[in-house]
């Protein structure tokens, strides 16, 4: 780590970076938020690196999830309690069904940048450039919208302070206090089987409460309130270093624009700027293992950002595909193993199965996801690993993006509420749905059994 300093990656090649007309206003943004406040502390990431080297181990499970993209617009009070409420429910369940605490990271207050495929798209006869997140530009279909503005780092910031202050506030208010789970209830979704297991966790959960209070065990704050941290991809590097800073009484560089961070499947180039940058950061950093990744390479990339192989520090979140899994994770899981570098293994079920519609529309099944998860719980059973998490795209909206589910949405119904700006989202009950449906198969035996003991062991997650 002695030839590793705060701007280091930029002698590397840098992947995914937004090309401003006017340097001299990127530099003065810069410089303003180098400025700021931070949005986290230190000891909020120490805490997290401790809850995630324990998800590693088996004794809690990740959570990790959240829009695909964030946008400026989110910042509204109704849409940030909409997604911490299905955190909180899915994290419930979690908690209840498998008899482990709950790691809960939220893909908000920063996730405002997108890698993309492509630089340019062409819209009508014009070419302009691809929309790469509220951080860089507009989604407004125009060449001067699209153009990369600086002013957008600085209104970035401050709706992630925005979003983290009001999150902080509902934890602080009782939002998450487990005397009220009937605050969390299904409405919306009265008369599915979803909301009717819902209730009956929510009902157990209030006895439970009840019963331990009665006892003199536990009381007040631990009963009250929770710990959330945030995440997002760390993609545009410039903004990213603005928020690394010492901490006094703490050794090394802190980002603490959020708790934890993650290279994407596009940057993780092992001798690239990102894996540059983050290898001197002590927060924990999430990678994007595709099917793509070899596994010796995998094996360079856990060793370079964890050289000290210190348990909680690194995250590997594999996304492979549904019918990939099968021949493209075994490798990468065995020659990590066999490098005993301590990694937290992270399944995202959404990114490998996005598919089009015949009208060109992005979505993604249900039961692939369900598929890709069932298939990595395998693959780690097999190996003799340990699945610490999952990492998921989703909304507290009602939207129709994903196929499938209780619900039944079906390719006809997409166009009712696609609220997108970029990948497909699973909504409410969906994610709720995912959540008791990996509860059961991580402990098949326990209290969110179905009516004939849940999913056993050897069976589909899919109903």
């Amino acid at each position: 780590m002695n030839d590793w300093k705060i701007d280091s990656w930029r002698r590397r090649r840098a992947a995914q970076q937004a090309e401003y007309a006017d340097p001299r206003a990127l530099e003065a943004a810069i410089e303003r938020i180098r400025s700021y406040p931070p949005l986290v502390s230190a000891g909020e990431v120490e805490r997290l690196r401790g809850e995630l080297r324990e998800a590693g181990a088996g004794r809690r499970f990740l959570l990790q999830g959240g829009d695909c993209a964030e946008t400026l617009n989110d910042c509204t009070p109704d849409r940030i309690a909409s997604k911490l409420k299905i955190l909180l429910q899915m994290s419930l369940v979690l908690v209840y069904g498998t008899n482990r605490p709950v790691v809960r990271v939220g893909r908000m207050a920063g996730q405002y940048a997108k890698p993309r495929s492509n630089a340019v798209e062409r819209v009508g006869d014009e070419e302009i450039a691809t929309y790469r997140g509220d951080l860089v530009n507009s989604f407004a279909p125009s060449a001067r919208g699209r153009a990369p503005d600086p002013a957008r780092l600085l209104s970035a910031y401050q709706h992630s302070a925005l979003t983290l202050n009001f999150i902080r506030a509902l934890i602080d208010g009782g939002f998450a206090d487990l005397h009220h789970p009937e605050y969390w209830d299904m409405r919306d979704f009265r008369g599915s089987p979803i909301a009717a297991e819902y209730q009956a966790v929510v009902q157990a959960i209030s006895d439970s409460v009840e019963f331990v209070e009665s006892l003199g065990e536990a009381t007040g704050e631990p009963l009250q309130r929770i710990a959330f941290y945030t995440s997002h991809e760390g993609l545009l590097l410039p903004y990213e270093e603005a928020q690394t800073r010492t901490v006094p009484r703490r050794s090394g560089y802190y980002n603490l624009g959020a708790h934890m961070l993650w290279i994407g499947e596009r940057t993780r180039e092992v001798n690239g700027a990102h894996v540059e940058y983050f290898r001197g950061i002590r927060n924990p950093v999430g990678v994007k293992i595709g099917p793509t990744c070899r596994p010796e390479e995998a094996v360079e990339i856990a060793v370079r950002l964890n050289p000290e192989r210190d348990a909680g520090r690194l995250v590997l979140i594999t996304r492979m595909g549904a019918d990939r899994v099968d021949v493209a994770l075994p490798p990468i899981v065995e020659a990590v193993s066999q490098a005993e570098i301590p990694v937290v293994w992270c399944c995202d079920p959404m990114h490998g199965n996005v598919v089009r519609t015949r009208s060109g529309r992005k979505t993604r099944s249900f039961d692939a996801i369900l598929h890709e998860l069932e298939s990595v719980l395998q693959v780690h059973e097999e190996q003799g690993t340990i699945l610490g998490g999952v990492h998921l795209e989703l909304t507290g909206e009602r939207v129709t993006e994903c196929l499938g589910g209780a619900s039944g949405l079906t390719e006809e119904d997409l166009g009712e509420n696609y609220a997108t700006y970029c990948d497909p989202r699973l909504n409410y009950s969906q994610s709720l749905e995912i959540a008791f449906l990996l509860a059961r198969r991580l402990n098949p035996s326990g209290r969110c059994a179905g009516p004939n003991g849940g999913i056993a062991g050897g069976e589909k997650l899919r109903r």
